[in-house]
């Protein structure tokens, strides 16, 4: 358990220390020290609202009018100032909360970003639902830091404040409450620890599988009804809720012993203070009100005391929580940093041509070998078109190009990616308008709207403007267009951009010949040179080498003109 809870501490302040030391850092701890003297005012006003609760008590039990009014009016006194304290103590908490949240986020965006972790996480098993540990995870980390380090704080604030007024009233309620305390905090750190824990993180795994299986099929939801694929989707997204259900069940009859325990505990607390002062007060020796008093100073001390035993439930998702970040900001890290170099890795140098040397491709796992010892070279002006069996390798080729797969060995000459644009067969649409559709992925480029309308008219959507109500209506592009039209919106941005090299993945693949031709000459008619991977035998005319991949590892170059698709 020790060992257990020195790494889940070490976890917690890789992801948290790196803050406190940020360019934020002297608004993060003036917020902080604020947060403290106002903790330091709560506890303050709570042992005088105690005093006074025990005065107007004794006030009353010795019929004394004058000292009971008196000490009502110090607590209308004592509220007045206490409600602010109170009320700035959670505002403050919150907004520091939100801008520790906004810092850490942005950190762990821009090394999502960087280096294109956020394709490389693709094939990490370790690290599921990276959207979640973003936009969840993060703020969850934040708000229960604050929330822990506050109540932590405020026990001990409690501690020194109560226990001065608990001695005075009764020193063997003291020791009881310390013993009280440490078996508390025991038994529920050794027994619900570890088990909680587990089961709270498995939770949130299996939970966000759940909800990525929904999302999945919404965004799906014509394929899916093509392929009436409705039973074996509902099958598979019910087993990931099952999966969630029954760990839950685990999860919840774990909490009903913590809970049992926590209540038990909790409910002696109501008369054994009583009980221990009893005898004073029945013998006169103490006034009621000293022994409310002291019963309000034991609950606070040993709220105080039982800060794990009260939170342990929420520290148990809190240090799940933590375990689920750190892992995906140590995956971060490694992606940020580059990958470390495998003793295969495709060499990448800029030059002015595309030009291959001697590569082989491997998948990233290298499991899989998929050309081997591919040599050639693209000049300006000369288009490439790609052909092979389905599974041959033709897009990994292209990924190696990209740099996006650097499995293999060899080397690929290209110009900076900046120079060049890799078109999918499904056109990625972005949330926005229809002008940045166009000028995406530079949406800040300066170009007029009739440029782009005549660019629109350039790709036969001449209507697409009228139809989506102008160039800066926001729509959901991927289902407004259909998959043919997204493809003419996907060029109409290569022939904006007009890079050195077009890498074309089947980016004409839903298109009649007329349209497909008809775009393939006005890219060509630009300094553009076109990279195609293809199936269609009309596209050859445009491309002056063909690059026939095998089924396996094998590869062969021709002259577009002499070429012939195997029948």
């Amino acid at each position: 358990m020790t060992r257990f809870s020195r790494h889940l501490w070490q976890r917690f302040a890789s992801l948290a220390v790196p803050y406190w030391y940020s360019k934020d850092k002297w608004r993060a701890r003036g917020l902080l020290v604020l947060l403290v003297l106002l903790l330091l005012g709560q506890s303050a006003t709570n042992v005088l609202f105690n005093e006074e609760s025990g005065e107007f008590t004794s006030a009353l039990a010795a019929k004394d009018g004058a000292r009971f009014w008196r000490s009502i009016y110090e607590c209308v006194v004592l509220l007045v100032v206490a409600v602010p304290i109170w009320a700035l103590y959670y505002y403050v908490r919150d907004r520091l909360g939100i801008y520790w949240r906004k810092w850490l986020t942005e950190q762990m965006l821009d090394k999502y970003f960087s280096h294109r972790a956020f394709f490389e996480l693709n094939s990490n098993p370790n690290i599921d639902n990276p959207d979640q540990r973003i936009a969840e995870d993060i703020n969850t980390f934040t708000q229960k830091s604050l929330y822990f380090l506050l109540i932590i704080l405020s026990a001990l604030i409690q501690l020194v404040a109560f226990c001065g007024v608990l001695w005075t009233i009764s020193q063997r309620l003291v020791y009881f409450l310390v013993i009280y305390a440490l078996v508390g905090s025991t038994v529920t750190a050794v027994l619900f620890g570890r088990v909680l824990v587990g089961l709270n993180f498995l939770q949130l795994k299996r939970e966000a599988d759940f909800r990525f299986g929904m999302v999945r099929i919404r965004e799906n939801a014509e394929a899916i009804a093509f392929y009436q694929g409705e039973r074996q989707e509902s099958s598979q997204v019910k087993e990931r809720f099952s999966q969630a259900f029954l760990n839950f069940k685990k999860l919840i009859l774990w909490q009903l012993n913590l809970n049992t325990f926590q209540y038990a505990y909790s409910f002696l607390t109501i008369f054994i203070p009583s009980a221990i002062v009893a005898h004073r007060v029945l013998n006169g020796e103490l006034e009621v009100g000293r022994a409310v008093e002291a019963a309000g100073a034991f609950t606070a001390i040993l709220t105080a005391l039982a800060v794990i035993v009260d939170n342990f439930d929420q520290l148990a998702k809190f240090a799940a929580g933590i375990n689920r970040l750190d892992t995906f900001a140590k995956a971060l890290a490694v992606d940020t940093a580059g990958r470390p170099k495998a003793d295969s890795t495709i060499e990448t140098v800029h030059g002015p041509r595309l030009a291959l040397k001697n590569v082989t491709v491997q998948t990233p796992d290298l499991a899989r070998t998929l050309v081997k010892g591919l040599t050639l070279s693209v000049e300006p002006g000369h288009g490439l078109m790609i052909v092979g069996p389905s599974g041959g390798g033709k897009s990994s080729l292209l990924r190696a190009m990209a740099g996006l797969w650097t499995s293999g060995t060899g080397t690929i000459v290209r110009p900076p990616l900046k120079e060049m644009l890799f078109l999918p067969q499904k056109p990625y649409m972005i949330m926005g308008t229809l002008r940045s559709q166009l000028l995406y992925p530079n949406v800040n480029r300066d170009v007029g709207d009739e440029e782009l309308l005549a660019l629109l008219q350039t790709v036969n959507l001449p209507n697409l403007v009228e139809r989506a109500g102008g160039l800066d209506v926001e729509l959901d592009w991927a289902t407004v267009l259909s998959v043919g039209e997204q493809q003419r919106v996907a060029f109409a941005r290569l022939l904006l951009a007009q890079p050195a090299y077009a890498m074309l993945d089947e980016a004409t693949s839903a298109l009649d010949i007329k349209n497909e031709e008809h775009l393939y000459r006005k890219l060509l008619a630009t300094n553009t040179t076109v990279v195609s991977i293809s199936h269609h035998s009309n596209l050859l005319k445009f491309h002056d080498q063909v690059l026939e991949l095998g089924a396996d590892e094998t590869w062969e170059l021709h002259s577009a003109k002499e070429f012939g698709f195997r029948s």
